[in-house]
């Protein structure tokens, strides 16, 4: 039986072009997979949008790489992510790593019941004293094994650790300086470093290079990485909880979208993220699944206070009104996000939408700019990448920005790369003469609103990449952060949401809807409301 033109490739078919490497007529048969590695048996392909972080889950930056470590590593703390976004806007924590855990009635005082009989993938036993090994690697500056750079990259989740002890071999206690609202969800986060517990014997055999060998107590586990090509992971059928029913996933870095659809199609992947805008509905009608979610991310601007333009809030505002969010989300990006109407995601806590403040009109955005001089426009910067975690289409997103806000005078010139290399210029901060800074990130936590807020974390000791700073913010999300309920927390959480946006400290621009483009064969597949997922439900059918 074949195929009929245009119909998606049976699942059958490039699995058994794997018979290749094994028959007797190897030379003619390879000429055939000449494409690359061909992958046998049960095993899902998935084409990423850009080239991966180092696997140190303390160290990685970006959702592209957190969706690959999760898989090999696990937190104390997860959230539920069987179930679809449609079903839950904020995904429900549940137990990881961490059995069951109690709190203080003060909210200081944090004690864990280590999960028992499990093992780390090279067969060392997880307790207690693993998971203190991983906290103290990540905030104790007299430990060993600190690392500089993992305490940087978590900094927001052990930001008011006082004291971590060990009670019992599977027991463990967390003191913190105040309560921490969000001490619980922000170990389930990923994306901008983890709390994920990794092997101590791996982190002491390896050290600096423990990424090259990275060891966790996951569903997958570490097989083999060539750069640019592919991460090779298999099934660890050794897993405490639910084993996955793929025998293992490879995650192949495919920049260009064109190239994503294409392996699609061709049956050399099996899911494509971040398609083509322009491809989803061909893709759709060729019989292809879409899969989109409501995910708490946020592509926005970091406008840089210490610009002489920016530092203006008339000029802030003005370009706030100015960007046609719905015109994005429409003509360019073809429904695949949402207009962002406020600065955090839907489904983030705390969430409040203020259309009346990022709607377009771009005639009270000249008004603004004349009443502080500037009706004549002005010059500015705005850095992005070419690709990268949850960026979209960044370099057409940033030209359409370009060309809303020439419609006001104000001349941006675009300034793009790479994105891990982008990742390090981003963190360094807004250098003079850049107006703009872009990024695109969020978590289900209202805590983030903090992390690219607050005084305390400017770049470039912290993701304030914009120095924005506000007394009054910062107050407000002190009452949120050390609220002992979770209703005072909310609605601190809102009250400094609309700080945020009154401010113009940021501009939102969209929310993705995280589109992946399935193989009619591929089952199980969840998007949660949530930037990563969990693949041990993933089935390929014939």
């Amino acid at each position: 039986m074949t195929d009929a033109p245009g119909a998606p490739p049976r699942r059958p078919l490039r699995r058994l072009m794997a018979a290749c490497v094994v028959t007797v007529l190897a030379v003619i048969a390879l000429a055939g997979c000449g494409r690359g590695p061909v992958h046998t048996g049960n095993i899902l392909v998935i084409a990423i949008e850009s080239e991966a972080d180092i696997l140190d889950p303390h160290v990685a930056g970006g959702w592209v790489t957190w969706r690959i470590n999760r898989q090999i590593f696990e937190p104390l703390v997860d959230e539920n992510l069987a179930i679809p976004s449609a079903e839950a806007i904020v995904p429900p924590l549940k137990p990881a790593l961490a059995e069951r855990w109690q709190v203080s009635p003060d909210g200081r005082e944090y004690t864990f019941h280590i999960r028992r009989g499990v093992r780390f993938h090279d067969g060392t036993l997880l307790d207690a004293h693993a998971v203190e090994f991983n906290i103290r690697r990540m905030w104790d500056k007299n430990f060993p094994y600190y690392s500089p750079r993992a305490a940087g990259q978590t900094t927001f989740v052990w930001k008011f650790v006082e004291d971590v002890e060990v009670v019992a071999d599977h027991t463990l206690k967390v003191r913190l300086s105040q309560p921490f609202s969000e001490f619980l969800r922000m170990l389930a986060q990923g994306g901008s470093g983890s709390a994920a517990i990794m092997s101590p014997t791996a982190l002491q055999t390896y050290g600096d290079d423990v990424a090259d060998h990275p060891v966790g107590t996951g569903p997958f586990k570490f097989r083999e990485r060539i750069r640019g090509e592919r991460i090779d992971l298999v099934r660890n059928d050794d897993y405490w909880g639910d084993k996955p029913a793929i025998d293992g996933v490879v995650f192949r870095p495919l920049p260009d979208p064109s190239a994503r659809t294409a392996a699609l199609r061709s049956g050399d992947v099996d899911i494509i993220a971040v398609p083509n805008p322009d491809s989803i509905d061909n893709l759709v009608a060729e019989g292809y699944q879409l899969s989109e979610g409501v995910p708490p991310h946020t592509w926005y601007l970091s406008f840089n206070m210490r610009d002489r333009y920016m530092s203006i809030p008339q000029v802030r505002r003005a370009i706030n009104l100015a960007i046609d969010r719905e015109g994005m989300a429409r003509d360019l990006l073809r429904g695949s996000v949402l207009p962002a109407w406020g600065v955090q995601a839907m489904s983030a806590g705390g969430y409040v939408e203020r259309k009346d403040l990022f709607a377009r009109n771009v005639a009270e955005a000249k008004r603004l700019l004349a009443s502080v001089g500037l009706a004549d426009g002005f010059e500015t910067t705005l850095i992005t990448s070419t690709d990268g975690s949850g960026q979209i289409m960044p370099t057409q997103m940033a030209e359409y920005i370009q060309q809303n806000l020439a419609e006001i005078g104000i001349k941006v010139n675009i300034q793009a790369q790479e994105w891990i290399s982008y990742l390090g210029v981003w963190a360094r901060g807004a250098q003079d003469g850049v107006g703009l800074v872009q990024m695109s990130w969020g978590m289900t936590s209202p805590y983030w609103l903090y992390i690219v807020t607050s005084s305390d974390l400017q770049a470039p000791s912290g993701p304030n990449t914009g120095y924005y700073g506000n007394p009054e913010l910062d107050a407000a999300m002190h009452r949120a952060i050390t609220a002992v309920s979770a209703e005072d927390a909310e609605k601190w959480w809102r009250i400094a949401n609309n700080i945020v946006s009154e401010d113009d400290a940021l501009a939102p621009i969209v929310n993705d809807k995280a589109p992946y483009v399935l193989a009619p064969y591929v089952r199980g597949f969840v998007s949660a409301s949530e930037e990563w997922y969990d693949l041990t439900g993933v089935r390929l059918e014939q």
